[in-house]
């Protein structure tokens, strides 16, 4: 099994090669591995204590980012090496100021793990959600350094719960402390004999949290606002952006709206553009505009969205007419009623806040429009769900500190 391991590998390396003579995230997952491992031999310092943690992309960074920071805080004088799969995590992450290194993880051949992690050596490694690579964790476990997984969470369908996925059931058995998110994929694990366990939470709660008691003020966006009623639509995809330019075309109350496309494609936003008929403006362009006269605000630059959460009233996430919603959380713990598209079953917190009534699915635009109207119209109910989306999201902090003791309990002898 091993062996079609090594050769699945190699074949998907080869897509990606090919991929990126036309796609831009390809050539850079491409470009960012070259002569890679030289880059961080002569980075590291070999001298130092350090731990590793590794991110797929750019939501599984923000899943990790309370443990690695609460990390360097207790432990100010280990460096931390962070790296990450994929372009979208690195490329927007690779000034992140609390890890002292930050690298592509170089792919999962069995000699790139074994040279990187004798470069590394790592007092412990921790793995963010979904990562499963067979060579790093072999080598990690024949050096017997520990190592985690931080925010796990399993479903039956996964092969390591089939009747053929015994070898992948290895991947599992390596780690020496999994964090699970909750209790269905505690089940998951003890039921294929995986019991070094803990139904430890979701980090992402306290990251949202921190995002709140820590916020950066827009004048511009203040301005732009107005005291009105605000809609923000986050990390919007072309049919949710069709929803919403519709939903402002054809309103007769007057609110204002932020949108937050996931994609930040000049083009693209042109497009955006040409479908709303109220006037607009570009994030970039607010300086020097009169901002209190724009209706529309399309921001058309990355890294702001959590923080923009705070001026509205009203979220609509986008994904859900796609692969599956965006972050909904970030919305939430600013106290606000959320809306999203029909694909957001794989999303606890989604069907969570579902339950309580302070999110809804809609699946077209008559849905939005009707939902939209009642939110506007009814202040009582606008603040109740807030309230709601707000207190949902304190319950549920607290991740963070229980998996740092844990992990603390696990390297005492070792790491001080």
């Amino acid at each position: 099994m091993y062996i079609l391991y090594s050769i699945l590998l190699r074949i998907y390396y080869c897509l990606i090669l090919i991929f990126s003579l036309f796609n831009k995230k390809a050539k850079l997952w491409i470009n960012g591995r070259k002569k890679l491992l030289l880059k961080i031999k002569t980075s590291i310092n070999p001298n130092t204590e350090k731990v590793w943690f590794h991110c797929a992309s750019l939501g599984e960074f923000e899943q990790g980012r309370p443990i690695i920071e609460k990390f360097k805080t207790e432990y100010p004088n280990v460096e931390i090496v962070l790296t990450f799969f994929s372009p979208s995590g690195y490329e927007i992450q690779k000034n992140y100021k609390q890890a002292d290194y930050i690298f592509y993880l170089p792919f999962d051949f069995s000699k790139n793990a074994k040279q990187f992690v004798e470069i590394i050596q790592p007092k412990f490694a921790a793995f963010i959600k979904y990562e499963f690579w067979f060579n790093y964790l072999n080598q990690l476990n024949n050096k017997n350094i520990p190592v985690f997984l931080i925010s796990g969470i399993f479903r039956k369908n996964q092969v390591f719960f089939k009747w053929y996925g015994g070898w992948y059931r290895k991947f599992l058995k390596k780690f020496t402390f999994l964090f699970v998110q909750n209790e269905i994929s505690n089940y998951l694990l003890k039921s294929i004999g995986v019991e070094n366990t803990m139904i430890s939470g979701d980090t992402r709660f306290d990251r949202v949290l921190s995002i709140v008691n820590n916020k950066q003020h827009f004048k511009e966006v203040e301005q732009f606002t107005n005291k009105q009623t605000v809609l923000i639509a986050g990390s919007t995809w072309e049919q949710d952006e069709s929803l919403i330019a519709e939903l402002i075309n054809t309103s007769t109350k007057p609110f204002k709206t932020i949108i937050a496309p996931h994609e930040i494609n000049p083009k693209k936003i042109d497009v955006l553009r040409e479908k709303i008929k109220r006037k607009s403006v570009l994030y970039s362009e607010l300086k020097n505009a009169d901002n209190q006269n724009f209706e529309v605000l399309i921001i058309d630059c990355i890294g702001i969205l959590s923080q923009l959460y705070q001026y509205a009233d009203i979220a609509y996430i986008g994904g859900g007419f796609g692969k599956g919603i965006h972050n909904i959380l970030e919305a939430a713990t600013f106290g606000m009623p959320i809306i999203f598209g029909p694909n957001y079953k794989k999303f606890q917190e989604a069907k969570d806040l579902i339950k309580l009534k302070s999110a809804y699915s809609i699946i077209n635009f008559k849905e939005l429009n009707s939902l939209f109207g009642q939110l506007l119209n009814n202040k009582k109910l606008l603040s109740e769900t807030g309230q709601i989306s707000a207190q949902y999201v304190s319950k549920n902090a607290g991740s963070t500190t229980k998996i740092m003791d844990k992990i603390k309990q696990i390297t005492a002898s070792f790491l001080r």
